[in-house]
């Protein structure tokens, strides 16, 4: 059995993502510990933090507060809820997280069945509990589970299939092109995109960018790919990589083929309305852009934002690492396309301005100052250290520590900024 924990700012945030995909029927409440019941075992967010609010309340000093959990057992492992109660509440109990309030919701909206664990870290006196040696003391607790509920092993960390990682570029270690080539010949197996642009904003988050070419070959027009690392400002770092250097699969032909193929199974995919759902939330209940960003990368969602020359928002891109897809928001809604993001966050800079003297939260105060731009650990996305291991699990890779450097505006959004100025100077050549 495999445990991401992630400490959180936002706690609604992490049961409106739950939430959302009990709504969907993806998703059940099965335990609830310490918690406010309803006659109806019906809840909403509001109901549940009922129970967390005096926790929150005399909270001296957490900045994050917020406590989500994920333990996923092996697909092989046939677990009721009964056992899944049985193991939230051991794992709990071991941990030290047993006299607190959480709530159990049981995942079924991937191949594997888990459960995810919302809770807070604060105790009833405002004190923070204790994370010393937190992931040693979870490993600890699974190999535990493992033995007690008669589970299969989780793998130890290992290298597979030829070293097929994923990792940002790091184009000062240099070796770019087999940096580039561990993540452009693989990518495409498992994140599901439709476009180009959302292909674009995928690479952008591991320091990649891709341009198109096109070409004449005898009386035919072929089109083909280049790949670039990319460093901290989105500018070029290395010179182009042919995409015929990497294989097939990372050719402009077969991402045609994947574009295909992924729009068709995007017009039917129920994690399309948690993530709606998600986004709409984070956007109503965010300070300022990156606010809204922390907000969703606490649910592992990374976001890319597209701005021109003048500053505008003009692209909003989602790659949601649960489903592993990648949508545009004007894919998601009408309502969740760039001029909306545009028009709210200028409305929130100019309140701001208005108060200049407004004290900040204290949740937030020491995270304002500086930008954040992870991805969430609770799918095997991201950790604070420089651990680039990557997790054996059921057939394929759980990814880790992919984005743990943080910037000010993502690699990706330059990167798109910097081809618009390319175009431009082109045209006015002619």
């Amino acid at each position: 059995m495999i445990a991401k924990i992630s400490h959180g700012t936002h706690l609604p945030g992490a049961l409106h993502y739950n939430e959302a995909k009990v709504d969907e029927g993806n998703a059940s409440i099965i335990l609830l510990h310490k918690m406010q019941e309803t006659v109806n075992n019906k809840y909403t967010v509001a109901q549940l933090m009922r129970s967390f609010k005096p926790y929150l309340a005399a909270n001296k000093k957490t900045e994050k507060p917020a406590l989500h959990i994920s333990l996923n057992p092996d697909p092989k492992d046939q677990v009721s809820d009964m056992r899944f109660m049985q193991m939230a509440e051991q794992y709990m109990r071991e941990m030290g997280y047993g006299a607190q309030p959480y709530v159990v919701f049981k995942h079924q909206d991937i191949e594997r069945t888990h459960i995810h664990i919302v809770s807070t870290n604060v105790d009833r006196n405002g004190r923070k509990i204790s994370d010393q040696y937190e992931k040693k003391r979870s490993m600890d607790a699974c190999r535990t589970l493992e033995q007690h509920f008669g589970l299969q092993v989780a793998k130890s960390k290992t290298k597979q299939n030829n070293q097929e990682l994923f990792r940002p570029i790091l184009y000062r270690s240099g070796n770019i092109k087999s940096q580039v080539a561990a993540v452009v010949r693989h990518l495409p197996k498992y994140y599901r995109f439709s476009t180009f642009g959302t292909y674009n904003a995928l690479l952008s988050l591991f320091n990649i960018t891709a341009e198109q070419v096109k070409g004449e070959a005898g009386s035919q027009t072929r089109q083909g790919l280049l790949y670039f690392a990319i460093d901290e400002k989105g500018e070029r770092a290395s010179p182009p990589f042919k995409s015929s250097l990497f294989g097939k699969a990372a050719g402009w032909q077969a991402l045609h083929e994947h574009f295909e193929l992924s729009k068709a199974e995007l017009a039917n995919l129920k994690s399309r309305n948690i993530l709606k759902s998600t986004v709409e939330v984070a956007l109503h209940s965010s300070k300022n852009q990156n606010d809204f960003k922390q907000q969703l990368i606490e649910q592992g969602i990374n976001t890319v934002v597209r701005r021109n020359q003048q500053g505008r928002i003009y692209g909003i891109t989602f790659v949601d690492h649960e489903s592993r897809v990648v949508w545009n928001g004007s894919q998601l809604g009408k309502h969740l396309s760039a001029n909306t993001f545009q028009e709210h966050w200028n409305i929130a800079a100019e309140q701001k301005s208005e108060k200049p003297n407004q004290p900040k939260a204290i949740f937030n105060s020491s995270n304002q100052s500086k930008p954040m731009l992870d991805i969430h650990p609770l799918f095997d996305f991201v950790n604070t250290t420089s651990d680039h291991e990557i997790s054996a699990y059921s057939g394929f890779s759980l990814f880790s520590d992919l984005l743990n450097q943080p910037r000010g505006e993502n690699a990706g959004e330059m990167a798109f900024e910097n081809s618009i100025k390319r175009k431009k100077r082109k045209r006015d050549k002619k």
